[in-house]
């Protein structure tokens, strides 16, 4: 089964924590700071890999996670950074963030590698805090913590015509005959469950790109067979072929059938309905007028007073296929606009809130005292200097900010009453 969507988890590398260590050296009993530096934490690349055309291996692997920075160590020595880790993907996946649907990136044209999570920032050791009046800090910041994302993956085939129609119609047929592409073929409906794509050639360096589309079934945009998976990729094409059985050799009427892909179309993506279409009516070598109508006149009668022309076909013989490409290539001149790439409406670095965990404040009756712990708390103490004013500022900044204060207020705190966080005492005095 052809695999074009995907749901994983990805997450970058925590940075490694600064250090708290001192000198000790033989001749320098008190010697100053030397607590390295933690390393940065590993990212998430996602990279095209032209080797690959679906996103089967996601359905084995569903978990990417870059590696962790180290902790600084003692002597000034930094941490080692976090490997990164690198997602191959085909080109034209589109990444989305899981919960919102909101396109992070799409691989597709120049976009070949892009970090899509960033690694944390590896902390400073202790020896950046040692100042006049602080010549030994005990304290070090911790790295920036990771970011996580659930992702979904969506393959949109890029292609500059797409071919569309029933199933068993000859699309796979008429994609072999112009192109390098060699799907299988074969004789019953869904026989393509990989869209194809394919290279024309033609003289003067006018090829294009072509994309055999699976075959539809009515009902296809409300999802029914696999609708929602074919119809998906044609979203990027500026010409649809649509081919059709004019033989009618399995016993379908050309005109309903031409009606009823359109219909499907409309409803999936009314722009996509709105896109350029030629005709392409198929198998005119088992096409019989004796005594009846002939259909290519039928169909010609019917759509080319409407700005659809028509070209009778064999993609079987090759006949009428020339001035088929020919007529797209000048079609694809005179709309000269690049494919579609749609654009980020999702930025994880700026849109992904980390460090928001959960706190508690609470009233001590046994100890007259207020309590307020939680991880976001602790490691705010870990990389602020209380013991400066400037330090001091900014933690009440941070409590305030947060609500912490509002709560402690909502409590029944009076000036003059005690406020513990992890060891340390505080005097609660209103600004």
């Amino acid at each position: 089964m052809f695999a074009d969507r995907a749901k994983i988890y990805i997450r970058s590398g925590k940075g490694g924590d600064g250090h708290v260590s001192f000198r000790r050296e033989k001749y320098v009993p008190n010697g100053g700071p030397d607590g390295g530096d933690g390393g940065n934490g590993g990212s998430v690349i996602f990279e095209v890999d032209e080797g690959l055309n679906t996103l089967t291996d996601f359905r084995h692997i569903r978990k990417y996670c870059a590696q962790d920075g180290e902790q600084g160590g003692k002597r000034n020595c930094r941490g080692k950074n976090g490997a990164d880790i690198i997602v191959k993907v085909p080109e034209g996946t589109v990444i989305k963030e899981l919960e919102s649907g909101k396109i992070i990136a799409d691989m597709s044209g120049e976009n070949r590698r892009q970090t899509i999570l960033s690694g944390g920032k590896g902390g400073n050791g202790n020896q950046h805090y040692a100042t006049s009046t602080m010549q030994a800090p005990k304290y070090a910041q911790p790295g920036q913590p990771s970011k996580e994302l659930n992702l979904f993956l969506e393959l949109k085939v890029i292609a500059d015509v797409g071919l569309v129609g029933f199933p068993n119609v000859g699309k796979s047929t008429l994609l072999s005959r112009v192109t390098n592409a060699r799907p299988k073929i074969a004789n019953y409906h869904f026989t393509t469950l990989n869209p194809n794509l394919g290279v024309v050639d033609l003289e003067g360096g006018r090829g294009f790109v072509i994309a055999d589309i699976p075959g539809l079934i009515e009902g296809a945009s409300e999802g029914v067979g696999l609708g929602h998976e074919f119809l998906r990729h044609i979203e990027r094409t500026k010409i649809l072929i649509h081919l059709v059985d004019a033989a009618s050799t399995e016993g379908r009427d050309p005109v309903a059938d031409i009606y009823a892909i359109n219909k499907e179309l409309e409803a999936y993506n009314a722009e996509i309905a709105q896109r350029p279409q030629v005709i392409a009516a198929n198998k005119i070598d088992a096409v019989y007028t004796e005594n009846g109508e002939d259909p290519i006149e039928r169909i010609k009668n019917e759509f080319e007073p409407k700005g659809t022309k028509v070209f009778p076909i064999s993609a079987v013989s090759g006949q009428g296929l020339q001035e088929l490409l020919y007529y797209v290539a000048d079609m694809l001149a005179e709309i000269d606009e690049p494919p579609v790439i749609f654009e980020s409406e999702f930025h994880p670095d700026t849109d992904i809130v980390v460090g928001n965990e959960p706190y508690t404040v609470e009233y001590d009756e046994k100890n007259k005292a207020y309590i307020v712990e939680g991880p976001r708390i602790e490691k705010m103490l870990g990389y602020t200097n209380l013991e400066s004013e400037r330090g001091f500022k900014f933690f009440q900044q941070f409590l305030k900010d947060n609500g912490i204060l509002d709560e402690l207020e909502a409590l029944g705190i009076q000036e003059g009453d005690t406020v513990r966080m992890y060891g340390l005492a505080f005097s609660y005095y209103k600004e």
